[in-house]
């Protein structure tokens, strides 16, 4: 497992790495390390549900190493208007990501109107026990490669 260390005034912004976004960033980061992928070989690159200020994160991280992930965005972005819908940072991730994979995505591939899709779906590892004691609770990510259309 990689542990994600921002710079000290990243780290006090983000608040100290709370949400599963730099799970994020390591999951796609090592994806296209260990496939020789570029981010465009994909149409689209979706994480969820990390919300606007996860996105936010993981595309800093990604901008700090001279990355652009232009075909980026995120289950909470897609399902929610945060303009009509008080819904802050985001939504459950895997309600959420399993929302935006079934009734968005997995269409799309079918339809053709995305041919290459990275779904990463995020999540927290909860612990009531490592919670009581005071330790953090790890952000998870898992990285599917998704093919379809004509």
């Amino acid at each position: 497992m990689r542990k994600t260390t921002l710079p000290p005034k990243q780290a006090d912004y983000y608040g100290s790495n709370l949400t599963s976004s730099p799970a994020a960033y390591e999951t796609l980061k090592a994806h296209f390390e260990d496939t020789g992928l570029e981010p465009n070989y994909y149409d689209l690159i979706v994480t969820g549900d990390l919300g606007s200020l996860g996105h936010e994160i993981v595309t800093d991280l990604f901008d700090r190493d001279g990355v652009k992930l232009s075909n980026y965005n995120d289950c909470g972005l897609l399902l929610f208007d945060r303009d009509t819908q008080d819904v802050h940072a985001g939504a459950s991730g895997c309600g959420c990501s399993a929302s935006v994979l079934c009734g968005y995505l997995l269409p799309g591939l079918l339809s053709g109107r995305w041919k290459r899709v990275l779904f990463c779906p995020t999540g927290a590892l909860h612990s009531p026990t490592a919670t009581m004691q005071g330790e953090s609770i790890p952000g998870i990510c898992h990285a599917l490669a998704l093919e379809g259309g004509n």
